[in-house]
């Protein structure tokens, strides 16, 4: 299907690390070590979590249009988690924070069949990753779980000062990867950001699909698991 790409563009998180895998499990430890459970009225850390995992995906939508900063999302997502629990968000500790931010991104679950899928692939094709994520973030995620050797370029949106779904950023990395837009491909797990904004760029784009959504009628490739990438490729 694929057979006359030569590089193949990645999105980081949700669609090789597992960014809500690798969060709860950080919110988890710290939710206690915070006494947490003593402020929310809760035993334990479900519904801390599943409250922060809506209003961080919903922020990060924001972020990504360029509708809120850096420093907001940062401070809305567990600002408004309190709210939503009946805490005031007053109450909530700056080191928690500081601590999610230190640990979370050295957590290292990635999504099933990543690393069987990214050794297939870089044997035949240039591989490359574009990310919205953060500077000091990405490249801890990048070193703890060992994925910076299959890449053979990084664009994060941070440095480059556009996050996706902006054309220039595909246009960015393009010329910064050395690849041509007619044999290159664009695969990851947000419709808006990885894949119309791949579309809208002139690129070719793989919907990874890890939420059982139907396959909308604009999108034309769609994967449910990494490991089918060795059957399209």
């Amino acid at each position: 299907m694929f057979f006359d790409k030569k590089d193949i563009f990645f999105d980081l998180d949700h669609t090789i690390w597992d960014f809500d895998k690798n969060a709860q499990e950080t919110l988890h430890e710290l939710y206690y070590k915070y006494h947490f459970d003593k402020l929310t009225g809760k035993a334990d850390s479900d519904l801390f979590i599943e409250t922060y995992t809506v209003n961080n995906h919903r922020l990060w939508a924001l972020y990504h249009h360029g509708k809120i900063d850096k420093p907001t999302l940062r401070r809305l997502r567990f600002a408004d988690t309190f709210t939503q629990l009946g805490v005031n968000p007053k109450l909530f500790p700056g080191a928690f924070e500081e601590e999610y931010l230190n640990i979370c991104p050295t957590k290292t679950n990635l999504f099933p069949n990543a690393i069987e899928t990214l050794e297939y692939l870089q044997s035949k094709y240039k591989l490359h990753l574009i990310s919205n994520g953060f500077k000091e973030a990405c490249e801890k995620k990048l070193e703890h779980s060992k994925l910076k050797p299959y890449f053979k370029t990084v664009v994060i949106s941070e440095l480059f000062g556009v996050n996706k779904p902006d054309p220039r950023i595909f246009e960015h990395a393009l010329q910064n990867g050395e690849a041509e837009r007619k044999t290159s491909v664009m695969i990851g797990d947000n419709l808006d950001a990885d894949v119309r904004g791949a579309q809208n760029a002139g690129l070719e784009a793989i919907f990874f699909n890890t939420i059982g959504l139907e396959q909308p009628r604009d999108v034309r490739h769609m994967i449910r698991d990494l490991g089918e990438l060795q059957q399209v490729f």
